[in-house]
C-alpha cells in the first residue's frame, strides 16, 4: 500500500530549462572530482526499476485518489555534500526516480521533500519501491528528486537537525544541485519546471527549502514553479506553544509547576521532565534515527528571536506561488502554524499565496493525507508541462 504520509503538490509558472537523456542500462556514475563543496555529486548508485504495474498494484486502495502510472521508473541514489546544523560539510543522500521515457523526452521535476520518520528504512533512498510516493510521481512522468535529510540513508547516526531551517533547506537544495549534476552527466532532459511539495515536516523543508532558493536566484530558483507545503509547522513556535498545552492537558502535576511565560527559569530537573514530555510526543523512545532537540532548547529558554531565526520558515515574501494545506482538526501539526504563514506572506505583499483547508472529517492530520494527495494532483494537472 501506498505510504501515505509521504506525499506532495504544487503550482504554476516555468522558467529555464537543462538538458539530459535517459540512460538504457542505468550504472554507477562517480562524481569526477570529489569535493566537500555543498551541493557536489559523490556518487549515483543504480537501485532498480519500479514498473507501471508495481505502482497500480502498490496504489490499489480505496482510499487513495486514483492514480494512473504511465511509466516504468529507474530508481537512483545521490550521494552529495550538504552542511549540517553547524554549518558543517556531510555527505547526505537522497533518491532520483526518473520515467522511462523516450530518448530526449523532457520532464519537469518535483523535489519531494519527506514527513517525520523514525526508520532510516523509511529514507526515500532506502525505500525505492512502488510503495515510495517519490515513485509513484515518477510514474506520472515527473523526475521526482527526495532528500533522505541528513541523519538518514548514508549519514545516518549523526544528528537529525529536526524543524531547523537552515540545514533542513540545505539538504534539499544542495540534493538539486547534486542532481543536476548527474542529469548532466547521463543526459536527461528537464523541461525548465520545478515544483516544491511536502507534507508536515516535509511541509516545514519545502518552504525552507523555496527560501534559500529564491535567496540564491540562480538557474535553479529560475525553474522554480512554486510549492505546496501540506500541514507543516510552518511557525514552529506556535506549534510549540501548542504541543505545550497539550503536555499540561496531559500532565496536571506538571501544569501546577509549570508557567508557559515562566519557562527559562525552570530548575535543570523540571525543565528535563518538560524537554522529555515534549520530545516524547514527537519521537517515539524505538525511534533508530537520532534527532537533535535544540529546537525544543530554544522554546524552553524563551529564545523567541532564536526560534524564529533558526526554525520558523512562515513570515517572509515568495515571489513565486504557495499554495498551503492543511486541516482544522490536526492535532499533530496546529492549523494556525498554517494560518500564521498565510496571514504573514500576505502582510508582507507575496504576490500569490493561496490555503486550502482539508476538508476530510475530522481533519486530522493522518486523515488529511490522501486529501493533500488528491489537492496536489488537481493543481499539478493544469500546470505541468511534457508528462
Amino acid at each position: 500500500m501506498l505510504d501515505l504520509n509521504r506525499l506532495r503538490l504544487v503550482c504554476r509558472r516555468p522558467v529555464l530549462s537543462l538538458v539530459i537523456v535517459l540512460s538504457a542500462a542505468p550504472g554507477i556514475t562517480p562524481a569526477t572530482t570529489p569535493s566537500l563543496a555543498p551541493g557536489s555529486l559523490r556518487e549515483a548508485v543504480a537501485l532498480g526499476r519500479v514498473t507501471v504495474q508495481q505502482v497500480l498494484a502498490a496504489t490499489a486502495d480505496a482510499r487513495i485518489p486514483a492514480v494512473n502510472p504511465v511509466y516504468d521508473v529507474d530508481t537512483f541514489r545521490l550521494s552529495y555534500v550538504t552542511t549540517d546544523s553547524r554549518q558543517q560539510p556531510v555527505v547526505a543522500s537522497g533518491l532520483l526516480a526518473v520515467p522511462r521515457k523516450g530518448a530526449g523526452a523532457a520532464s519537469p521535476v518535483i523535489s519531494y521533500q519527506h514527513p517525520t520518520i523514525f526508520r532510516d528504512a523509511q529514507a526515500p533512498s532506502n525505500n525505492a519501491t512502488a510503495t515510495e510516493a517519490a515513485v509513484v510521481l515518477a510514474s506520472l512522468g515527473y523526475i521526482v528528486i527526495a532528500a533522505d535529510y541528513v541523519g538518514y540513508g548514508v549519514s545516518k547516526g549523526l544528528p537529525h537537525p529536526y524543524l531547523m531551517a537552515g540545514p533542513m533547506a540545505a539538504a534539499v537544495v544542495h540534493l538539486l544541485d547534486a542532481g543536476a549534476v548527474h542529469v548532466n552527466n547521463v543526459g536527461l532532459a528537464l523541461n525548465g519546471q520545478l515544483f516544491l511539495v511536502g507534507y508536515s515536516q516535509g511541509g516545514h523543508a519545502t518552504l525552507a527549502a523555496h527560501r534559500m532558493l529564491q535567496s540564491r536566484g540562480d538557474a535553479i530558483a529560475a525553474a522554480v514553479v512554486g510549492s505546496a507545503p501540506g500541514a507543516g509547522p510552518l511557525d514552529v513556535g506556535a506549534t510549540l506553544d501548542e504541543l505545550l498545552r497539550r503536555v499540561r492537558d496531559e500532565e496536571p502535576l506538571l501544569a501546577a509547576l509549570v508557567n508557559p511565560d515562566l519557562l527559562q527559569f525552570l530548575g535543570s530537573s523540571l525543565r528535563r521532565r518538560v524537554r522529555d514530555a515534549m520530545l516524547g510526543r514527537l519521537i517515539p523512545a524505538d525511534s533508530d534515527v537520532v534527532f537533535d532537540g535544540r529546537f525544543i532548547d530554544l522554546f524552553l529558554d524563551n529564545d523567541r528571536a532564536g526560534i524564529n531565526r533558526e526554525s520558523d520558515v512562515h513570515d517572509w515574501r515568495p515571489e513565486r506561488p504557495v499554495r498551503l494545506f492543511h486541516g482544522r482538526d490536526d492535532q499533530t501539526v496546529p492549523f494556525v502554524a498554517s494560518a500564521h504563514a498565510l496571514q504573514a506572506m500576505q502582510g508582507r505583499g507575496a504576490p500569490d499565496v493561496q490555503f486550502m483547508e482539508c476538508g476530510t472529517v475530522p481533519s486530522g492530520h493522518l486523515n488529511c493525507v490522501p486529501s493533500y494527495w488528491q489537492y496536489l494532483l488537481s493543481q499539478l494537472a493544469p500546470v505541468a508541462r511534457d508528462l
